[in-house]
């Protein structure tokens, strides 16, 4: 494996960097990153073998620990994330709990924003008491909530920002500097919003985890996740986790990940500038009883997401007069944006949460994050904006 000679270096924009950065080129000169297909590593001595096991020499021992295809999609992650180092995980839920798995044990304590993916809801709800990890549940947009539910054994604050489904807008960099003031460390969860439209770590967060099965794939294809953070983070309580039990993506996945960055750039910003045309068109629909958009001036954290983000982002939620028999005529009337829990790609995906993503919350704790059973979720996808709004205005009929 030789090194390209070609490298981006700092001066480059972030679209060079996405295409170029952390090559690793064989001896036969690929233009595509290699996919190397392979689980194990074979050594030029046993004594070179000794010194990669001690850690005394560089080179892969195993793809459950390292991959040279997973190791250029980290390299490009850290370049637009602007991290110090990256681990890929086979999911995005892998990233989440390895996350919290890899640094906390029993008598430790958490605080997370109530307003979380339903699998997330559950580790921190659920998974974590089961091992003494004690956890405290926030309005995410009260600050003065967080600072309240801090103790001293306080390990990790967890939020996503904008939330699944309402895309509430949390303040990072407010919440950051509880964390720091309280010496624990802050992990978002930034799918929503893309690394292209918020930029955590620059806003104080510590950790950052993405599901890169959404956008940074992009076509609905492979699973996969990565978590960003310091190298005292990755190397020191990370790495050695992930290694001993193994939740590692698949070179071939990595492989489609990098594809994917290629891309990310013009996909996420035609993605953006069709849910900010199809939020505005909402809003003027009768049927429509409620539009959620941060980009738009009538969301309640308007102002604080064109601070954190500049955008609006690729995602839409809103609500239909009638309930959910409603939202379900509206869904099946749709011919182009199709029914999905998925989001994040070229394909426009439509999810009822209270039935699906979130149906394992009670009623009650649906109902306090706003998520009724009128309310609908569209990831805006690729198809022509024109289109999209003829296929709404097909649901919106069926109503």
């Amino acid at each position: 494996m030789s090194e390209n000679s070609n490298a981006p270096t700092l001066e480059n924009g972030l679209a060079t960097d996405l295409i170029h950065d952390g090559i690793l080129r064989s001896q036969f000169g690929e233009t595509s990153e290699g996919l190397y297909l392979t689980s194990g590593y074979v050594y030029d001595s046993a004594e070179q073998a000794e010194a990669r096991f001690k850690g005394k020499d560089d080179g892969f021992i195993y793809s459950r620990y390292a991959n040279p295809t997973v190791a250029m999609f980290e390299s490009r992650m850290c370049a637009l994330e602007g991290a110090e180092m990256a681990r890929a995980t086979a999911s995005g839920m892998a990233a989440v709990t390895a996350t919290m798995l890899c640094q906390l044990s029993a008598g430790d304590h958490v605080v997370a924003a109530k307003a979380l993916f339903g699998s997330c809801r559950y580790v921190i709800e659920d998974l974590l008491p089961r091992f003494g990890i004690g956890m405290t549940l926030v309005d995410g947009k009260d600050l003065g909530q967080w600072e309240a539910a801090m103790r001293p054994n306080t390990k990790i604050l967890f939020l996503e920002s904008p939330t699944n489904p309402t895309l509430e807008v949390v303040d990072i960099e407010g919440v950051a500097k509880i964390a720091n003031a309280g010496d624990a460390l802050l992990v978002v969860d930034n799918v929503f919003a893309t690394p292209l439209h918020q930029r955590p770590l620059a806003l104080g967060a510590h950790i950052v985890v993405y599901s890169a099965t959404k956008h940074i794939d992009g076509q609905g294809r492979c699973l996969g996740g990565v978590v960003l953070g310091s190298e005292e983070f990755i190397m020191g309580k990370l790495h050695n986790f992930l290694r001993q039990t193994g939740p590692s993506i698949s070179p071939f996945n990595a492989w489609v990940m990098l594809k994917g960055l290629e891309t990310l750039p013009l996909r996420v910003a035609r993605h953006v500038e069709t849910a900010s045309q199809i939020a505005e068109y909402l809003h003027n629909e009768a049927k429509i009883t409620r539009v959620l958009y941060p980009g738009h001036k009538s969301h309640p954290q308007h102002d604080l997401a064109m601070q954190q983000m500049g955008s609006g982002g690729p995602m839409v939620a809103f609500e239909v007069a009638g309930g959910k028999a409603a939202a379900f005529k509206f869904s099946n009337a749709l011919r182009i944006i199709r029914i999905s829990n998925n989001l994040g790609d070229a394909k426009s995906l439509i999810t009822h949460p209270s039935t699906t993503t979130h149906q394992r919350l009670s009623e009650e704790a649906r109902l306090e994050l706003d998520i009724t059973d009128a309310l609908l979720r569209i990831s805006v996808g690729l198809e022509d904006t024109a289109d999209l709004i003829r296929d709404i205005d097909a649901g919106l009929a069926a109503i």
